[in-house]
């Protein structure tokens, strides 16, 4: 194992943070180590989302006997204000040192790098100095790509989201939120927070990320703000990283039966939506996703399909509507 040489000020900030996931927080810092090693001025902070659940003695015990201290530090917080905000808490500290660090590496804890991961990202950011965001490819344990670049939502997506009709899925192909996992670098609208790296400047253009959500969309919403800002999202796929998807919240894992959607998860979508292209395309996306899921929900029926959708879907798709619960972000 190598030895972490520490030199001057942080160069790159990596957060972690953790909510009831410490066995796996703890994985994802072994893997770091080495990554740590060879990037001098790299400090990690993990921070604790209020998980009440003995995460934090867990994780404290892990960095002092890995003897990680110099180079992890640790913020448990007494309030899950969700995943912007917990993330801001190392985020707005790390912006105030003197001097700041040139980038900030936003990691889940349900990561594991491979060798070289975090240094691919650092070095694609010098040599595009245009570029205010990139994210890693994820990948499954097997080495099975995960889609983690994407689009931003948009009215088409919607339809062919609750359609699920392979022809108009090909007409709608130029719209759909997520693409076919590239093989090579490519600039993209938004990549997956779980691996997402951020420019100083970006931060100083836009703000922080908006703490307004509780749970998805934040980072979609960021990278928007960057991209109305100037600044680019790509995605490099030579930085290769383990995602064991959805362990936190169990919403996004594809593996199991689905769970009934919580009402931040809506909440989220309609916040995006209003906040970022008015109520009327917010109202308009749900209108056009109503009745083309419906019109699945029909077809599955007839077809005896398997049915695949969170429990509950469209009536609390319905009951967590502009219509219902207003324009108010």
């Amino acid at each position: 194992m190598t030895d972490v040489i520490k030199l001057g000020a942080p160069r790159l900030t990596i957060i972690i943070l953790n909510y009831r996931t410490p066995d796996l927080t703890v994985d994802c810092l072994r893997s770091l180590v080495d990554e740590v090693a060879a990037l001098p001025n790299t400090q990690v902070v993990v921070v604790d989302n209020a998980s009440n659940d003995g995460s934090v003695e867990r994780i404290q015990r892990a960095i002092a006997t890995e003897n990680w201290g110099d180079w992890v530090s640790f913020m448990p917080l007494d309030h899950n204000g969700g995943y912007a905000a917990g993330n801001n808490a190392a985020i707005r500290p790390a912006l105030a040192t003197d001097p700041p660090p040139d980038y900030i590496l936003l990691l889940n804890p349900d990561t594991v790098v491979y060798p070289g991961a975090v240094k691919t990202l650092v070095a694609f950011m010098d040599a595009h100095p245009e570029v205010g965001i990139a994210g890693s490819r994820l990948e499954d344990p097997d080495g099975t790509p995960q889609r983690s670049a994407f689009r931003f939502p948009n009215l088409l997506a919607e339809l062919d989201g609750g359609l699920r009709l392979g022809i108009v899925t090909k007409l709608l192909s130029r719209w759909i939120v997520a693409p076919p996992v590239s093989d090579v670098p490519c600039q993209t609208d938004w990549v997956a927070g779980a691996s997402m790296i951020i420019r100083r400047q970006v931060f100083d253009d836009v703000g922080l990320m908006d703490e307004k959500y509780f749970l998805y969309y934040e980072e979609v919403d960021f990278c928007l703000a960057a991209n109305r800002a100037g600044w680019p999202c790509w995605y490099v796929p030579e930085s290769r990283v383990i995602h064991y998807v959805g362990q936190s919240s169990g919403v996004t894992d594809t593996k199991i039966k689905p769970k009934r959607r919580p009402t931040y998860w809506f909440d989220s979508r309609r916040r995006f939506f209003v906040k970022n292209y008015g109520w009327w395309y917010a109202l308009l996306t749900e209108i056009v996703w109503t009745f083309s899921f419906s019109l699945w929900r029909l077809r599955r029926a007839i077809q005896r399909k398997p049915d695949e959708d969170p429990p509950n879907f469209l009536i609390d798709f319905l009951r967590n509507s502009v219509l219902v619960k207003g324009v108010e972000i």
